[in-house]
């Protein structure tokens, strides 16, 4: 297995090869996993506490009304996987749930904030083990090879996290979890509904400017990471509605002419003309439950709050 500063030099390899590609395209562009650096999840933790952003609190309410069903769902002493672990706060409340879980393994791809989330947990359940994977989830990765035998393997990726992936990467995503949690496994899996354009817009454009700054904060890890030199403060962050593919895009909205190099590369950019950071797609129950069909999984049950805002899916193997 590789040790922390082997992978920390492979993500960083990764994110020069992306940050290259996606600003030397037409329409430029830079993958939204790099957003998450410490600071970008430190952002991120405040964005769901924003009064607009009602996923996380909508998300969390659905788990804490459902946590014995979720928790039946995943069985006695079950290994969790949870993906894009983040926080873990709403891990706690289905760990807290469950009957005796032998293992709750987190991944995300930010280490050191995925370190001092494991560490919480540990503290918080201290008779539960808890083996943190420092990994980009939407790709290949190796799971602990000392996973229990005894309980299922469940899956837990909450969050509005499977509307960031386009939709090859979303089932590639089904078809690796599906992998990992094997032919007796479950999966948890949140969902943010289609809805109103107005409440969208504002969840990810917040007053206070925190989802703007979690936005800029790539152009920052760019300077930091890649000795790039591009202007912050020449850019701005615009959250947008493409109702063609039925999501939320954000952009960095260059204000002014600007000229810039990431790795020795020399870029420019016009007034008005963007770097595409993130999509956030919606979806509805049924499409989202085909889609999960399609990757090797059978719609178990379906909670929603009153209001039909957000939904909580579970699955099992097909």
């Amino acid at each position: 297995m590789l040790d922390k500063t082997d992978t920390e030099a492979l993500q960083r390899e990764a994110f020069r090869r992306d940050a290259l590609a996606g600003l030397s395209k037409p329409r430029k562009t830079l993958p939204a996993r790099w957003l998450y650096d410490d600071r970008g999840s430190e952002l991120f933790e405040e964005i769901t506490k924003a009064p607009e952003y009602y996923p996380t609190r909508t998300e969390t309410g659905i788990l804490e009304d459902n946590a014995g069903a979720i928790a039946d769902l995943f069985g006695p002493e079950a290994v969790i996987l949870e993906y894009g672990a983040g926080a873990g706060i709403k891990t706690e409340i289905v760990l807290e749930a469950l009957d005796r879980p032998g293992l709750y393994v987190p991944i995300d791809i930010s280490g050191d904030f995925l370190a001092a989330s494991a560490d919480r947990i540990r503290q918080r359940f201290p008779d539960l083990a808890v083996e943190p994977v420092t990994a980009d989830f939407t790709a290949e990765f190796d799971l602990p090879g000392d996973l229990p035998e005894a309980g299922r393997r469940g899956g837990f990726f909450p969050g509005s996290t499977i509307g960031n992936l386009d939709r090859a990467e979303a089932l590639a995503f089904l078809k690796r979890m599906r992998r990992h949690v094997g032919p007796e496994g479950a999966a948890v899996l949140g969902c943010d509904l289609k809805k109103d354009i107005p409440t969208l817009i504002a969840a990810y454009d917040d007053a206070a400017g925190v989802t703007a700054a979690f936005d800029l904060n790539i152009l920052t890890r760019i300077n930091r990471e890649l000795g790039g030199d591009v202007p912050v403060e020449s850019f701005g962050h615009e959250a947008r509605w493409n109702d063609a593919t039925s999501a939320i895009e954000m952009h960095l909205v260059a204000r002014e002419p600007v000229t810039f190099s990431v790795d020795g590369r020399a870029f420019s950019m016009e007034a008005g003309e963007t770097i595409h950071t993130e999509n956030s797609r919606k979806y509805d129950v049924e499409g989202l439950a085909a889609l999960a069909e399609e990757g090797g999984w059978e719609l178990d049950r379906v909670w929603t709050d009153e209001n039909e805002r957000f939904a909580v899916m579970g699955l099992k193997v097909q």
